[in-house]
């Protein structure tokens, strides 16, 4: 009599060690234990010390594996049939250059996002267009500094805040930010490209 495991996979899965088991990279169950226990100590493949990145890999070689190990399991599938298996740095050697990278992304984004807010009011020419409004409202003369300057400095931070729905750790709402939205967005495209990449070279 057969028995039924049932075999779960994300898109995108890490791991740590270069030994790989199937419990690492799948969420399994079945009702006899003893299976379950033989499944979750099988390796599905081991990759070499330091080669770190990213391996595509497909379920159809798991199911392949675990009917050579037990004939007698029907493996019931859940999840992407094709998935990406991410090798990471165990030891987080690398922490000290992703703190350099973010460092460097957030001085050129903060740099980038500044001068595109001067060469926007310079096309436009905002500090004419103020002196015209102020004067036309209030029939004073235009100083440079007055409530407009003010309202609209405050006025770009704060729909900056709302836009992209975050402050410091703080969340304005339960909805994911526009960052957070992209991110997974791209994540999503590098991984399927990945994906596709490596059907094609089976395929040549």
């Amino acid at each position: 009599m057969s028995t039924m495991l049932y075999l779960q996979t994300d898109k995108n899965i890490r791991v740590s060690s270069p030994d790989v088991y199937l419990k690492d990279i799948a969420n399994l169950s079945c009702s006899d234990p003893a299976v379950l226990a033989k499944m979750q100590a099988l390796k599905i493949r081991t990759i070499k010390e330091e080669q770190y990145g990213r391996y595509p890999m497909a379920v159809t070689d798991i199911v392949k594996k675990i009917q050579a190990l037990d004939s007698n399991v029907d493996v019931t599938h859940i999840g992407e049939p094709n998935f990406i298996m991410t090798f990471e740095d165990p030891s987080k050697k690398r922490r000290l250059i992703s703190v350099i990278k973010i460092i460097f992304v957030c001085i050129v984004t903060f740099i980038g996002t500044a001068f595109s807010i001067m060469t926007f009011n310079s096309d436009v020419d905002i500090p004419k267009l103020f002196e015209e409004i102020y004067v036309e409202f209030t029939g004073m003369e235009y100083t440079g500094f007055t409530v407009l300057e003010i309202s609209y400095s405050i006025g770009i931070g704060l729909g900056a805040v709302f836009f992209f729905n975050h402050f410091g750790k703080r969340k304005l709402t339960q909805d994911p930010t526009p960052m957070e939205v992209e991110m997974r967005t791209y994540e999503d495209s590098v991984d399927t490209t990945i994906i596709e990449q490596e059907e094609r070279k089976g395929k040549e």
